[in-house]
């Protein structure tokens, strides 16, 4: 096993039985405020911001007239502000998109990015070491608490707790609390791991402007059928109620570590390509891909040029 595998599995194991910490402040952010934040962002995104209370949140994307994904965006109700924070590939997108459209809205944007941190707790001991055992169990609860004497906002997350520092430069010492009390630096590889296990796509890599939310398998967790309208929801709706997609969101088991962009064929013909992609301590080399509804679950597929193969699976890794 080579050096960086090693690490890599010791890393995994902080991840999966303890406690990883990740510095993860480079994501892009924002906060609106004003009495009609809530409002104007309703109708520009995929869920249902206006159903949120303080101390709750959701997932969303927000979209092209024609549906497809310019951003996905994590949205946390407050109780003078909306606390949005996206992919950094994905922030120009938004803030032009708040920007343009506010107009006529009682609503002030303000740039984050720059302004806070945030930390990112991967494992199950994480509510424990966040301070934030009491913390609701639903995805994107949370609420205001101190580490290290530093005010952070505790951010429930699929695998643990996120930390939103208000003070970038205070980051520094809430680490250092967080590595006392136990918690272990990871690597970006480590956690890119564990959420391609888990077949969270991630915009950038799996998700861009061609894809529509329903093909990323998207629709349960980013997407309200029930709230008024937002852009690009004709074709989110039509889909949804009358379509089936082309292609979809599918696990793929490699026979050897291959690279993202890499083209999948079916025979001869094209099905798609890798996205997400990594070598897994408990799965192997194993990537995200939207692939071709022909490429059933149990197919397998060649992968690039170099003799490769690949066996479609569902989703997540099992």
């Amino acid at each position: 096993m080579s050096v960086v595998t090693d690490l890599l599995a010791a890393e995994y194991r902080a991840i999966t039985e303890a406690c990883g910490l990740f510095d993860n402040s480079e994501r892009g952010k924002l906060a609106l405020t004003g009495a009609g934040a809530a409002e104007f962002l309703q109708g520009q995104v995929t869920n249902d911001v206006e159903a949120l209370e303080p101390g709750e949140g959701c997932y969303a994307a927000f979209l092209t007239p024609k549906g497809k994904m310019l951003g996905d965006v994590r949205i946390l109700a407050g109780y003078d502000e909306l606390l949005l924070d996206t992919e950094r590939v994905a922030l120009q997108e938004l803030f032009n998109m708040a920007r343009r459209f506010s107009v006529g809205y009682e609503v002030e944007l303000h740039k984050r990015t720059l302004q806070r941190g945030l930390l990112s707790l991967i494992g199950p001991d994480a509510p424990a070491l966040a301070g934030a055992v009491d913390l609701p169990g639903e995805e994107h609860a949370h609420r205001a608490t101190e580490l290290a004497g530093v005010p952070v906002r505790a951010i429930r997350t699929d695998v643990g707790v996120d930390l939103l520092i208000e003070d970038v430069d205070t980051v520094g010492a809430v680490g250092a609390a967080l590595r006392d009390a136990g918690a272990v630096i990871v690597s970006e590889a480590a956690a890119e791991c564990l959420r391609i296990e888990r077949c969270r796509p991630r915009y950038g890599i799996d998700l861009n402007d061609t894809v529509i939310p329903q093909e990323a398998g998207l629709n349960e967790r980013a997407v309200s059928f029930t709230k008024g309208c937002y852009v690009g929801q004709e074709t989110v709706a039509r889909l949804h109620y009358r379509g089936k997609p082309n292609r979809s969101l599918r696990g793929l088991a490699l026979s050897a570590p291959a690279r993202a962009g890499d083209a999948l064929t079916l025979g001869e013909r094209s099905v798609g390509r890798l996205g997400s992609v990594t070598v897994s301590p408990r799965f192997g080399p194993i990537a995200l891909a939207l692939v071709r509804r022909e490429a059933e679950n149990g197919a397998v597929v060649s992968v690039g040029e170099n003799g490769l193969s690949a066996e479609v699976v569902g989703v997540p890794f099992r």
